[in-house]
């Protein structure tokens, strides 16, 4: 389960957001509006799109057939932009955009872009604590009558559940949603830290989330901990006869709450259905397997832990079967992308 440190890329403007478009292609987004697209092989640029007029906050890629690269939908300042990336330039700019939709108003900007399964739907975060879709045949944007109270940092569709999606902010909550309706169909609140003077330096900020294919949900805090809900997990067929009429991924009665580091907990990503990686903001890493006992109680067990090596404030972070992939700013005010080689995980 162990992970080591391979190789730094660097670049002028700080990495913002990451996404893996599949094993050998990394898209990488910056807050000077570049986005640049690595082959993880060479660790060449083979495309690279410029001008797009603010951070690029969240990255959505989409495969299409007869392409070897991924399409991708960038949130860029109020914007969500498509790109083709196998477009004959190797640099593009805004004009090259297959499609763009204003999605925020005023001083409000987006922040995370999530794709449901059948990528028909294209979901969105917003600073003034907005959540909303994009329906992609007509480009309909609708928004969900509730809000957060701060900045919705992040949002996410939920496997299995076609018409639902989760979403976390800066108001200490988790909203769940049924999209269709626009309507809240639950929602938690995560408790203050407790310390030896009652208080806590930082809030519980959610900071990031990430929800499996099976459906387990996970969520980091701007003080250091982790909350895990094994409540909306999809159970086999032996154990499960039938769908559930609520997913009950925000119930307590299955949930674990774990301070797991001294920093916030800023990006985190599954691999499998099982296995979550986490970074902190100054560059922690470490990873949990999260998994039920005999009796079926729920357990989150850590497996490994170590810092970054040349990123001093982290930023996002991707996995998959082979790399752990970090991005943020190195001491110089750099861009820098940390890539780490793990092991495979299989099955036992």
């Amino acid at each position: 389960m162990d992970a080591s440190f391979r190789k730094s890329l660097q670049t002028p403007a700080h990495i913002s957001s990451l996404a893996f478009g599949h094993a050998v292609h990394l898209f990488a987004g910056s807050d000077d509006g570049t986005l640049r697209l690595y082959d993880m092989s060479s660790f060449k640029v083979l495309k690279a799109i410029r001008g797009l007029g603010g951070e690029v906050t969240s990255i959505a890629c989409l495969k299409r057939p007869a392409s070897e690269y991924r399409d991708v939908w960038l949130a860029c300042g109020q914007k969500a932009f498509l790109f083709k990336m196998d477009n004959s330039a190797m640099i593009m700019t805004p004009a090259d955009a297959l499609s763009s939709v204003q999605l925020c108003e005023d001083e409000d900007v987006l922040n995370e872009l999530s794709l449901d399964s059948a990528k028909k739907y294209l979901a969105y975060s917003s600073d003034t604590g907005n959540v909303g879709v994009v329906e992609l045949s007509s480009m309909t944007v609708s928004k969900m009558k509730t809000k957060h109270e701060n900045i919705c940092a992040c949002v996410k569709f939920i496997p299995h559940r076609p018409n639902e999606l989760v979403s976390g902010g800066y108001d200490e909550t988790i909203l769940h949603f049924d999209f269709q309706q626009g309507t809240s169909l639950s929602s938690l609140k995560i408790p203050p830290l407790d310390s030896v003077g009652g208080m806590s330096f930082s809030p519980p900020f959610i900071m990031c989330t990430a929800i499996s294919s099976s459906g387990l949900f996970a969520a980091g805090t701007g003080d250091g901990r982790l909350w895990v809900s094994f409540g909306g997990e999809k159970k086999s067929t032996s154990t499960q006869k039938k769908k559930t009429r609520k997913w009950n991924g925000l119930s307590w009665d299955e949930e674990v709450l774990l301070k797991v580091a001294d920093g916030p907990v800023v990006a985190m990503a599954f691999l499998h259905d099982n296995v979550l990686t986490i970074s902190t903001l100054l560059g922690t890493l470490a990873r949990f397997r999260l998994e039920r006992d005999i009796k079926g109680d729920v357990e989150v067990t850590e497996v490994w832990r170590s810092e970054v090596k040349t990123v001093q404030k982290v930023n996002a972070l991707v996995v998959n079967d082979t790399k752990i992939v970090i991005g943020g700013f190195g001491k110089d005010g750099k861009g820098v992308i940390e890539i780490w080689e793990k092991e495979v995980i299989t099955s036992s």
